[in-house]
């Protein structure tokens, strides 16, 4: 289960962050800001799972990252492309 944790608070560290990459260089001041609560919830989930990690809690970690930044730039570019 911690795995599952870790790999879910990893993938979605990531995913905030590339949003947030996105909303700064657009100057959404508001949505940044929210979306920084994001960041800073799921950095705490991880600092309190990661100390301790097993092998596959390892795994979980180092899997949620990349998918993570994918699913975000996938979303992103997608919504992106909807006319207002």
């Amino acid at each position: 289960m911690t795995a599952l944790a870790l790999f879910a608070s990893t993938y979605l560290l990531v995913m905030a962050l590339g949003a947030q990459s996105l909303l700064v260089n657009n100057g959404r001041y508001l949505p940044a800001a929210c979306n920084s609560l994001a960041i800073g919830s799921m950095n705490l989930v991880l600092f309190k799972l990661a100390p301790e990690a097993s092998g596959a809690e390892i795994a979980g970690f180092l899997t949620g990252g990349p998918i993570g930044i994918v699913s975000a730039m996938w979303l992103l570019r997608r919504y992106h492309r909807r006319p207002a």
